[in-house]
């Protein structure tokens, strides 16, 4: 499916194609609640690489985050690029060199309709903010750190029932 995108000021457009369009995984990281998460956590999706068109490159802006390991207070930059409008501060995606082909559009970004989940992944519970409640569905499961299973398994699973 091709997912269209922006930021909310709309000098950055993007599309890309995406076999994995349910927004089901919400992850409750600081860094996810600090730069994307309104409801205490971020919601991302995956596309293709090879297929995303950017309009408004130049508005575009990259943060690297600060990781701090929480067993040993170590801190080291993120691989990951979390691309946002450097007008309107819209998240827009994260590219991680670990894996090149693909992109996590965060789906607050896509403007394409995209289908309700059946169930979701709560993931990074164990670094929520206080005062997230944690909105489980029956069919939800919770992790206190990362699932085993990833965002293209995850879809094969669930909409193939």
């Amino acid at each position: 499916m091709k997912l269209k995108g922006s930021c909310h000021c709309q000098a950055v457009k993007f599309s890309l194609k995406s076999k994995n369009i349910y927004p089901y995984q919400l992850c409750y990281c600081s860094v996810c609640r600090k730069t994307q998460g309104g409801g205490g956590f971020a919601i991302n999706i995956s596309g293709e690489a090879s297929t995303l068109v950017v309009i408004g490159k130049k508005n575009i802006k990259i943060y690297k985050a600060k990781i701090k390991n929480p067993e040993d207070k170590r801190r080291w930059q993120s691989t990951a690029e979390r691309n946002f409008c450097g007008l309107c501060g819209s998240g827009l995606w994260l590219f991680s060199p670990e894996w090149p082909k693909l992109i996590h559009p965060f789906a607050s970004a896509i403007d394409t309709p995209l289908p309700i989940p059946p169930e979701k992944t709560h993931c990074l519970v164990e670094f929520k903010a206080p005062w997230v409640k944690i909105n489980k569905g029956k069919k939800d499961k919770v992790f206190k750190l990362y699932p085993k299973e990833s965002i293209a398994e995850w879809h094969e699973r669930v909409i193939s029932i």
